[in-house]
């Protein structure tokens, strides 16, 4: 096939690439798509990334771009070898909505205490728990206010909640009350009943869900101890630490859609710990369908005026 573009590389591991392959060749049957950069090294152009094998996209002369297909960037960044060009990260509103879906999912069923009523119904008891504080009376605290956070926030604040929000740099969002930076963290971890975690995971976030941040939480909120919901990355939770907060009572209970090793060990205490929620990294899954033609305007923009948008500081790694 003859065409006027570059190639486009698809190096991925974990996701099957023929649904990607398809979508290409229905949005952009001109643009050619190939798995293997063998014997296409000099023809490569742009490059799609999830969890590439390192090296892969090493000595491509001609590489423009590189597209990260997932809504973080760390994974790339296990490559020593990535070239000097530009990495752009996806946003879209598809999957944005998959993960504020998913927040208030988590939100809501710790706070009209779902998992009570779980082990109600298959004892056969029938007792509504006096316990249940109304909305106003719970502030949710957001880990990360980028574009998933401050989505997320937007739609907590519309349920009824009161949310907190915290970032390494500054952001303003109406009705929600913010804090950055070191100082700004300390104070910030005085105020969620439930904390949501949707950081990028960088040198600088590794870990942070630690005893640490742990004993500096309230212990006496409408719904006892904090609450933890980690859909940000695995390797944002120190999950030694948080099993001890669970077991000393500085949690109450934790969803967790990630982990340090995916697919969780089927030896973890996690899978089977009473205040445990687990999915399997489903909260905000990428949709081919949904990002190919953002990816297509992206390409189509750079060959125009050289733009390209949601690009990644790689000193910050985000």
């Amino acid at each position: 096939m003859t065409t006027k573009y570059g190639k486009i590389f698809l190096a991925t591991t974990d996701w099957d690439p023929a649904i990607w392959l398809d979508v290409f060749r229905e949005k952009a049957p001109e643009r050619v798509v190939v798995t293997e950069r063998e014997g296409h090294e000099d023809k490569i152009e742009y490059a799609l990334v999830w969890k590439q094998k390192p090296g892969s996209l090493a000595n491509l002369p001609n590489l423009k771009v590189i597209f990260s297909l997932g809504a973080g960037v760390d994974h790339v960044f296990r490559d020593n070898q990535i070239p000097d060009v530009p990495l752009v990260r996806i946003i879209s509103d598809d999957l944005t909505q998959r993960m504020t879906e998913y927040v208030a999912w988590q939100v809501l069923d710790h706070h009209r205490l779902g998992a009570l009523y779980r082990k109600q119904q298959r004892a056969h008891v029938w007792h509504e728990d006096p316990r249940q504080p109304a909305a106003s009376d719970v502030t949710v605290g957001i880990m990360g206010l980028g574009v998933l956070g401050r989505d997320a926030a937007e739609k907590l604040k519309i349920l009824g909640f009161n949310v907190t929000g915290w970032s390494r740099r500054p952001h303003e969002i109406d009705g929600v009350r913010t804090y950055h930076g070191t100082q700004g963290f300390a104070d910030f971890l005085k105020t969620p009943d439930i904390i949501v975690c949707l950081l990028p995971l960088t040198p600088d976030t590794k870990g942070i869900l630690s005893m640490a941040m742990f004993t500096q939480l309230k212990s006496d909120g409408p719904l006892g101890a904090p609450i933890l919901i980690n859909a940000g990355r695995g390797g944002l939770q120190n999950e030694a630490d948080i099993l001890a907060a669970l077991d000393r009572g500085l949690l109450s209970a934790v969803s967790l859609d990630v982990f340090n090793q995916e697919p969780l060990p089927a030896d973890s205490p996690f899978w089977d710990h009473p205040k445990v929620t687990i999915t399997p990294h489903a909260a905000a899954s990428s949709s081919a369908k949904a990002l190919v033609p953002q990816i297509i305007q992206q390409m189509e923009d750079y060959e125009r005026d050289g733009t390209l948008r949601n690009l990644v500081d790689k000193a910050m790694q985000y």
